[in-house]
Formats: C-alpha cells, sequence, structure tokens
C-alpha cells in the first residue's frame, strides 16, 4: 500500500484539493439528505446512521470512501447553525473566512508550547491577544478554549494573588465557576440571588460587607438563560469600595465591544482584573475561540509557577525539551506561560484573519443584525395574541412561550420540534415559569424565517398533548 500523502510539504496543495472537493461534495449530500435544521428521528435513529455509515471502526483494510461517507453522515445528523430554525444556543454559523483560515491552521500543524514548533503562529498570537486586549482596556489576553477555561483560568489567577480567595457571584453566573471552585480547592462560592435576572447591587453591598477576607466578585455579561448584563459600573464601585477582585464573563457579551452602538452597553468592562471572552459566539469563528483579558500583566506569572518553583528549588527544569532556561535567556520566548496546556493549535490565525478582512465595522454591523432582529422578533411576539414575551431582549436572546400553555407542554413543544426535525429552540427557567429561548446569532436570518418558526411552534403545541 503505498504511503499516504501528507497535507503540508510541497506535495500538500495538490494532495488537498481533491479531497476537499470531495468534503464540499458530501457537505451538500449530507444537507440535502438532512432537509432542515435537524436529523429527524431522535437520538435513535441518528445513531443508527452514524453507526451503518461507520461500520467498523478500525477494520483491516482502508476504505478508499470513508471521507465522503463520514463527512456526509455528520452533515446529515447535525445541527445546523446556519439554518434560521436553528436558534438554540450561544453557537454561531462561522463565517466561511475564519473556517478557511482553520483549514490553514490544520495543515501547517503548529503547536504553540514551544517557540520552535510555532515562530510566526507564536508572534501573531502576541500581536492580536494585546490589541484585543487593548479593546476590553486590558494589558495582555490569554488564548483559551472557551469560557469555561477562561473563567476557571480567572479563578486561578485570583487565588495565586490573594490566598484563601472566596467566590461571589450571583446565581446567573456561569456553572463553569463553581466549578472552578471545586476544581481548585477553594471555599464555597457565595450565591447571590437574582430574582430579576441580573446581580443586585444592594445584595451584593450587603453581601461584601458582611463577608471577611479576599473576595473575587464575578459578574457576567449576557447570561445564558436571557443574554441579560449585570450592572457592571455599579458592581465595578462596590469591589473597588470593599477591596474586593472583579472577574466578568462577558462569553457572549463580549462581541458588543465591536458595535457602536451597542459598545455602551459594556460600560465597566475595562475596571475588570480579568474579563472572559469567546469569539466563536459575537465573533462567528469555528470553535474554539476563546480569551481571557488580563489587566494586570503580573499576574500571568503565575502560569510559569511550576517551572519557576521546580528550578527555585534545586530540581531538573521542568519541560527543558520545550523552553530551556539558557533559551529563554538567549531570546526565544517561553510559550508555556501563555497557556495551562502544552500542545496548542494556533486558533489565533482564524480570528486574526477575520479581524482583518471585516474590521471594526464589518464585525459590528454583524452584531447590529443579530441584535436588531431580536428586537423585531420580540415586537412580532408581543403583537401575537397566541404568545407570550418573557421581555425585549438585551443583546440577542428571546424568552417566549405559548399563551396560557403549562409548562410541561412547554418542555414537550420543544422536544417535538427537536424529533421531528423542525426546528431547535432552547429553554431557559425565570420567574419560575419555563420558556422557550430564541438566541439568534445567524446574520442571514430573516424576520419571515422567525415568523415560520413561531407558525412551527403553534402546530407543535396543537400536536402536543396536555
Amino acid at each position: 500500500m503505498p504511503t499516504p500523502p501528507l497535507a503540508s510539504g510541497p506535495q500538500g496543495p495538490g494532495a488537498l484539493r481533491p479531497l476537499l472537493d470531495t468534503v464540499l461534495v458530501a457537505l451538500r449530500e449530507g444537507a440535502d439528505a438532512r432537509g432542515g435544521p435537524l436529523p429527524a428521528g431522535g437520538p435513535e435513529a441518528v445513531a443508527a446512521h452514524v453507526r451503518d455509515a461507520l461500520g467498523e471502526p478500525l477494520p483491516a483494510a482502508g476504505d478508499p470512501q470513508a471521507l465522503r461517507r463520514l463527512v456526509r453522515a455528520l452533515a446529515a445528523g447535525t445541527a445546523d447553525p446556519a439554518d434560521p430554525l436553528c436558534a438554540a444556543h450561544l453557537h454561531t454559523p462561522p463565517l466561511a473566512v475564519a473556517a478557511a483560515a482553520d483549514l490553514a491552521a490544520s495543515v501547517l500543524n503548529p503547536s504553540l508550547d514551544s517557540w520552535d514548533q510555532a515562530p510566526a503562529a507564536s508572534a501573531l498570537e502576541a500581536l492580536v491577544t494585546r490589541a484585543l486586549a487593548e479593546e476590553v482596556g486590558a494589558a495582555d489576553a490569554l488564548v483559551t478554549t472557551g469560557g469555561t477555561e477562561s473563567n476557571q483560568l480567572a479563578v486561578l489567577l485570583a487565588r495565586e494573588a490573594h490566598a484563601g480567595v472566596r467566590l461571589v457571584h450571583g446565581a446567573n453566573a456561569h456553572h463553569s465557576l463553581l466549578r472552578a471552585t471545586w476544581l481548585l480547592g477553594l471555599p464555597e462560592p457565595v450565591t447571590i440571588p437574582t430574582p430579576a435576572g441580573t446581580l443586585d447591587p444592594a445584595a451584593l453591598d450587603d453581601a461584601l460587607t458582611h463577608l471577611q477576607g479576599p473576595l473575587l466578585v464575578a459578574a457576567t455579561a449576557g447570561t445564558t438563560d436571557a443574554g441579560l448584563i449585570d450592572p457592571l459600573p455599579q458592581i465595578a464601585d462596590l469591589c473597588e469600595a470593599h477591596g474586593a477582585r472583579l472577574h466578568i464573563d462577558a462569553a457572549y457579551g463580549g462581541g458588543l465591544l465591536f458595535s457602536d452602538r451597542h459598545r455602551p452597553l459594556l460600560d465597566g468592562l475595562a475596571r475588570a482584573h480579568t474579563v472572559t471572552l469567546d469569539l466563536h459566539k459575537l465573533g462567528w469563528q469555528p470553535v474554539a475561540a476563546g480569551l481571557l483579558a488580563v489587566r494586570d500583566t503580573p499576574d500571568l506569572a503565575v502560569l510559569a509557577l511550576p517551572h519557576s518553583r521546580l528550578r527555585s528549588s534545586g530540581g531538573t527544569p521542568m519541560a527543558d525539551y520545550l523552553n530551556a532556561d539558557d533559551d529563554t535567556e538567549a531570546g526565544l520566548p517561553d510559550l508555556l506561560g501563555r497557556s495551562l496546556r502544552t500542545t496548542r493549535r494556533p486558533d489565533i490565525l482564524k480570528i486574526a484573519v477575520t479581524l482583518k478582512t471585516l474590521g471594526r465595522s464589518g464585525l459590528g454591523a454583524l452584531v447590529d443584525q443579530v441584535c436588531d432582529l431580536a428586537q423585531q422578533f420580540a415586537a412580532t411576539i408581543e403583537a401575537h395574541p397566541g404568545f407570550e414575551l418573557h421581555d425585549r431582549p438585551t443583546i440577542s436572546t428571546v424568552l417566549f412561550r405559548p399563551a396560557g400553555a403549562p409548562d410541561d407542554t412547554v418542555a414537550a413543544v420543544r422536544r417535538h420540534l427537536l424529533h421531528h426535525g423542525r426546528a431547535v429552540i432552547g429553554r431557559a427557567v425565570l420567574d419560575g415559569r419555563l420558556w422557550l429561548k430564541a438566541t439568534l446569532l445567524n446574520p442571514h436570518a430573516r424576520p419571515g424565517d422567525l415568523a415560520a418558526l413561531l407558525k412551527l411552534v403553534e402546530l407543535a403545541e396543537g400536536n402536543t398533548p396536555t
């Protein structure tokens, strides 16, 4: 059997070109087979189709049709965020230019754990992360896999800066913050009730007044349930008054920075010690494209602590094969201080290409489009006698429900649409009731698509036993 061709090197482009044609054909075939935003039939039907396409996972002899068959199966069985009726989660359809850049990153395959594996990628990352940090009002930023890793890093940096730190957050905070305290062995966090969906400054002030020891307050700019933004300026004032450290989880809302019209919603962001951003949300990047912006660069020294501690104790330097001390002293950057991960792909390339291709105005226009669409959808629901609107959207999340329907019916309507592959909408519990959630992140969606979504919900309610 001949040696399979490589994606890179002199023969790489010639080897890739026919394979890309195969992938593009398979993507189209899969989408046609799916016929909507989601495959019909539910989990058992999808799993059966995948089993049929895969067959024996590790056969004795290879199958030259495997690429087309499996890409087609994945496309046929996907939830397609580019379909206007796929609007459940903070999951965007990626920009074509970003996906193309991601292909280049996969082909070149640099790993950002030592400079000699990624000379250009490491330089690009340094330039772009600092530029994005400046947008937030911070000094630097680290590339992460998303909000969960960014939030965990933020808690870690707080722990190292203030021994015994205790987390204080609203009931609206992302679950990764609670998980971070468990992983890092921190005290049980203090949860502030958020009956209106956002952190109440008066309740936070009371908690900070009575709590002892170093405190880390986590605020949210774009909650996962309703896309709400905590009152950031007031929270920053309280943190300064009480000497507490501030982290803002702007994984969802951070993209508003690109929009001149919506940027004021993030006033106060620059006063945080750390800020979580996710450009695979309001940045339209392929997963993953997370960032943690850091106001004080000395905080980042914690990521190099294991290496320096072992060196100072007289032990063998860690990862000497990657970042030897004499190499670092000679001017080769030590990239292990940029992440808790070792092997790390150059996710910065797709981000850099997108920022440079669209510019602030192009990205801002996309943000404005989805926010405007959410307002139009909310107005349509408000005017419809068969539906109830929770509230006008802050960003691009709209919560609604069939008027007068019990929670069991609301849940059943969502599952009916999923099972039949007609629409993908989310769910959220607010005010003690279950709501359907439309997270509108597709700039190509139009009001007519969302009117069709409401019609599908009506039909599903009629087919759902009460």
